[in-house]
């Protein structure tokens, strides 16, 4: 892609953060608890399940949203959290709770992020794969 701009880099962090919602859960194999179905009435089973029943992203998705997390090694911590928690539907006065500082503070905060991260694409054109 040679056209990055903050609004496609946003996006697809929110692209990357909706892929990332979809995948399975880790578990370990080889290890079940039937506790848990066992002890559930029909109405809380049925209830448990509705949550779980979602399409699993596809191949081209889970790349995208790899690409997306490597682009935030550019970035500092805190800015990394703010653009993943923001990507994740947090409300901006959430994020602002948790880093003690004021919704347009976050919002500078984010918009700076989001900057490196296009000043960083539009560096490395011939190198990342859209």
């Amino acid at each position: 892609m040679d056209d990055w701009t903050n609004e496609v880099v946003e996006a697809r962090f929110s692209e990357a953060a909706e892929t990332a919602r979809r995948l399975p859960p880790a578990r370990v194999q080889g290890y079940a608890n039937v506790w848990d179905v066992l002890l559930r009435a029909a109405p809380e089973r049925r209830a448990a399940e509705e949550g779980r029943h979602h399409q699993p992203p596809t191949p081209a998705a889970v790349d995208r949203m790899l690409e997306a997390m490597r682009w935030v090694q550019w970035l500092d911590a805190e800015s990394r959290h703010i653009v993943w928690m923001r990507a994740d539907r947090c409300e901006w006065s959430q994020i602002a709770k948790r880093f003690g500082c004021a919704i347009r503070t976050v919002q500078r905060r984010r918009n700076i992020a989001l900057s490196i991260v296009t000043e960083h694409l539009k560096g490395v054109r011939g190198v990342v794969a859209s």
